[in-house]
């Protein structure tokens, strides 16, 4: 017999930690090799674990709504194979922690106090040492240095050279100097802060019911209040005369999906459109790294999908520009589908370069989208109206009625000028209205 160790898988560049939703096994249960032993949650999407091999569990490491750093084992199974799997402990050099090139996730407990995988690796990252390590004021359960804990150290330490191990800060202290400190470190206060009571809960008055947000609501949230921290928000507006592409996919849509085995929607139409402009002005398809712009060369649209919780997340569309009409159709739904069934990967839902959100479906004429991070713009559609337009030609002005449509972008005022921003947004409108009724697909 041999015990082996189950490990939290890595889920993508990006992603560092999983929360634990859900353990489908408890020690002492039988397992397969490739059955599911847990469901877990990052802050893109839920998935599942399977095990890597047959056998018993003998041991679960972490109880449920546990964060995990990713490559720490999670599970021991019980197996008939000879081999047996150890996981190399941290090793302290010179009094500095460092752990081994690959492994990163062993707990450690020295003399009274318990340190997590995740508080090692950044200790390690940020070169500081076990004595340094051991008069960290802790806040988590029998005062252990929790993943806050350390970031709020280290925030202080770099703005306050003159702090010492022996100082032992308390937390106190150090939120009373956060209001005069840089909004990076306010930022890693913020997320203490989330931790703790509030001592002055507003719980309404009279007739109220309290709802508290699941998981995604609170990722939500702090995506979005990151993004409107971080980026300098501005938002345009235009409009465009859609009525040849409605009649155009009105016209073909049957025969689009008897073709195609898939159904033409707006959404490729509006992503094809807007890859072409992006193409003609790829600063929109940016990111800032301090004060250096990364141009992208590559082109993924993330697209908002709802679920059927009401929540949404961005699925992405990798390399866009590379497809065709069909194979953005194609993409498209099956990302809508994987999305509403809960199927979506977690490689699924990141690396995107622009997002695409279609306000319309909800019956809003046009929306303020907040950029998705660390994205510099963000495109959202309003419904499609039919309204009297004054029509402009060589015989004079009439008015007919036209499939009318606003467009919004918000972007990055840091990079993105007004001029950038309105210029893109009007290529994105023209070339919508300026839609090929007699093209094939």
């Amino acid at each position: 017999m041999a015990i082996v160790d189950l490990i939290m898988p890595k889920l993508g560049e990006s992603i560092t930690e999983a929360t634990i939703l859900k353990w489908h096994k408890q020690p002492g249960d039988s397992v397969k090799e490739d059955e599911t032993v847990l469901e877990i949650a990052t802050d893109k999407v839920d998935t599942e674990v399977p095990s890597t091999t047959s056998g018993v569990i003998e041991e679960i490491l972490f109880k449920v709504n546990d964060v995990v750093p990713i490559g720490s084992p999670i599970a021991r199974i019980k197996t008939a194979n000879r081999q047996v799997e150890h996981q190399p402990a941290p090793v302290f050099t010179n009094n500095t922690v460092s752990l081994p090139e690959k492994q990163t996730s062993t707990a450690l407990k020295t003399g009274t106090r318990f340190y997590s995988p995740l508080v090692l690796n950044i200790a390690a990252n940020e070169g500081i040492g076990l004595a340094e390590l051991e008069h960290i004021p802790g806040t988590g359960n029998e005062g252990r240095v929790t993943k806050q804990d350390i970031l709020l150290y280290i925030s202080h330490k770099g703005h306050d050279s003159h702090l010492k191990p022996n100082d032992q800060p308390n937390q106190q202290s150090l939120k009373q100097q956060a209001f005069a400190l840089p909004e990076k470190f306010s930022e890693k206060l913020s997320d203490l802060q989330q931790e703790e009571p509030n001592s002055q809960m507003v719980t309404g008055s009279g007739n109220v019911e309290i709802i508290e947000m699941d998981r995604m609501r609170k990722l939500i949230a702090g995506h979005m209040v990151h993004s409107k921290r971080t980026s300098a928000h501005v938002t345009s507006f235009a409009e465009s005369d859609v009525t040849n592409l409605v009649q155009w996919r009105d016209r073909i849509k049957k025969e689009f999906e008897k073709r195609e085995s898939t159904k033409i929607t707006f959404t490729p139409l509006f992503i094809e459109a807007l890859i072409k402009c992006i193409k003609k002005y790829p600063l929109i398809n940016s990111s800032v790294d301090g004060e250096k712009i990364i141009l992208k060369k590559d082109i993924h649209i993330g697209m908002a999908a709802a679920l059927p919780s009401g929540n949404l997340i961005v699925p992405v569309i990798r390399n866009a520009d590379q497809l065709n009409l069909v194979g953005l159709a194609r993409q498209v739904n099956q990302l809508a589908e994987n999305a509403r069934s809960g199927k979506l990967k977690p490689d699924d839902a990141q690396g995107g370069t622009f997002t695409f959100t279609n306000v319309g479906t909800f019956g809003s004429l046009m929306g303020t989208p907040i950029i998705n991070q660390p994205q510099v713009a963000i495109l959202a559609v309003g419904a499609i109206k039919k309204r009297p337009v004054v029509i402009e030609n060589a015989q004079g002005d009439s008015i007919a009625i036209r499939h009318m449509m606003y467009l919004s972008l918000s972007y990055d005022h840091r990079i993105i000028d007004g001029s950038l921003g309105a210029t893109f947004l009007t290529a994105v409108a023209n070339e919508l209205q300026n839609f090929n009724p007699e093209r094939d697909f």
